[in-house]
């Protein structure tokens, strides 16, 4: 079987490619924007039809949420366009997607965990963008799956518990916001559920938008306590920051984000048996991080 993995230099792209790396039974074709650019509905067409790929991963996304604000355009042409070409090229190999997608597709209003029959009213141009990208896999892919992460971190790319260890180690005092309240998930876990979905994978019938994001729930401030007594525990830094918690309206920033990014994991664990992940888990290995 062959797998492509679009955005492979990526959190998730660069975990599921080393996942994927050590399975015999896989011919693993892992790109990044320089050796596809999934805009180019030319260069995508000329790739599909030469690799033939039984599946195609798209982890390939653009993830800078403020920025995105005023590269309008850049964010639809990775985050919607760049599916639609997969999503066409996917359809006519008969072969499966697998499309990453985000909670910024909701407005963060709704009090409980956020199920897939929610409906989605993003408030930035990323959640927008993102979500374009779910509709053009959806209309134009028969075999797909469109998993929903949030509050995504690892130890390649750049994430929240890495931006909170070098602020520790530079600064003693740090305000974290403590209103929005989130699943924080592991990479590494994104990819072995990915692989689940891909080796699980039944047909048209298990097509579909999935949850999956980490537990327990938690504010970005109890998020960075936790960060840093985990990274003071293993001797990351020699002492933890002093850290007060702010609102949102405090921490003024361009894009607009969700107050409530819990994610309802139900769905993919009655249809795949994956269950959530554990992101205090993933913490014990801290240093990998710093």
């Amino acid at each position: 079987m062959k797998v492509l993995i679009t955005g492979c230099k990526g959190q998730v792209g660069y975990c599921l490619e080393s996942l994927l790396s050590k399975r015999n039974d896989l011919e693993v074709f892992a790109y990044d924007r320089d050796q596809l650019d999934i805009t180019d509905s030319k260069q995508v067409q000329q790739v599909l039809a030469e690799l033939k790929p039984n599946v195609i991963v798209n982890a390939a996304a653009h993830t800078a949420v403020d920025k995105a604000e005023s590269e309008i355009d850049a964010s639809y042409a990775i985050n919607r366009d760049g599916p639609y070409n997969l999503a066409k090229g996917a359809q006519l190999l008969n072969a499966l997607l697998l499309h990453i997608s985000t909670d910024y597709v909701f407005d963060g209003n709704k009090c409980e965990p956020y199920t897939e029959n929610d409906l989605p009213n993003p408030k930035g141009i990323y959640g927008k963008s993102k979500l374009a990208g779910e509709q053009a896999v959806i209309s134009n892919c028969s075999r797909y799956v469109v998993l929903r992460t949030a509050w995504v971190f690892g130890e390649h790319g750049n994430n929240f518990v890495k931006t909170m260890l070098h602020l520790g180690k530079e600064r003693s005092e740090l305000g974290i916001i403590g209103d929005q309240f989130g699943g924080p998930t592991y990479a590494g876990d994104i990819a072995h559920v990915l692989v689940t979905i891909m080796d699980e994978f039944k047909g048209v019938e298990q097509s579909g938008i999935y949850h999956f994001s980490g537990e327990p729930y938690v504010s970005w401030y109890q998020f960075a306590k936790k960060i840093f007594d985990s990274a003071v525990q293993t001797g990351v830094i020699e002492s933890a920051p002093k850290i007060n918690e702010i609102t949102t309206e405090q921490y003024p920033v361009a894009a607009p984000r969700p107050i409530n990014s819990r994610l309802n994991c139900s769905k993919i664990k009655k249809e795949f048996g994956v269950e959530k992940s554990d992101w205090l888990v993933s913490l014990l290995n801290i240093k990998a991080y710093g």
